[in-house]
C-alpha cells in the first residue's frame, strides 16, 4: 500500500535512543515495515535528554501524507511540548492529534491501524485502547 493517504505517526520520548527504538519495533511488530510513516523525534537538537519543539516539528513534516498526524508521547515535558506546538497553531501540520496512549503499546496499535488505511480518529482510538492490553 502506498504511504500517500496514510496517517503518519511521530514517537516523542526524552531520549533520542528511545525513540527510534521503539519506532523501529512498532513498525517491525506490525508488519507494516516502511510503508507506514513514521518518524522518531527524541533528544534535544545537541543529543542530550530532554524535548525539542524543532526536532517534533521536523517529524511531524516528515510523516504529513495529508491524513493527518498521531503523535505519541513518553513523558511530561514531551506533553507540554506538544501542547505548546499544537496552541501555536502554525507549526505542526493542520491534522495533528496529541494521543494519549501508552508509548509503546500505543505505538504498535498506531502503527498497525495507520497501515490499514485507517484515519486519524481511528489511529487515535487503537493507540489509546492500548491502555487495557492486560500482560497477566
Amino acid at each position: 500500500m502506498s504511504d500517500e493517504k496514510l496517517v503518519g505517526i511521530v514517537l516523542v520520548s526524552h531520549s533520542a535512543a528511545v525513540a527510534a527504538s521503539v519506532a523501529e519495533l512498532a513498525q517491525g511488530l506490525s508488519g507494516a515495515g516502511a510503508s507506514v510513516p513514521v518518524a522518531p523525534a527524541g533528544g534535544t537538537g545537541r543529543g542530550e535528554l530532554g524535548t525539542s519543539a524543532e526536532l517534533i516539528a521536523a517529524a511531524a513534516a516528515s510523516v504529513d501524507r495529508g491524513a493527518g498526524v498521531a503523535v505519541l508521547t513518553d513523558l511530561g515535558s514531551a506533553v507540554l511540548t506538544v501542547k505548546a506546538l499544537l496552541a501555536e497553531g502554525d507549526e505542526l501540520p493542520g491534522n495533528t492529534r496529541l494521543v494519549d496512549a501508552p508509548f509503546l503499546e500505543g505505538a504498535v496499535a498506531a502503527v498497525v491501524t495507520a497501515s490499514t488505511g485507517a484515519d486519524l480518529a481511528a489511529v487515535a482510538a487503537a493507540a489509546s485502547e492500548a491502555y487495557g492490553y492486560r500482560k497477566v
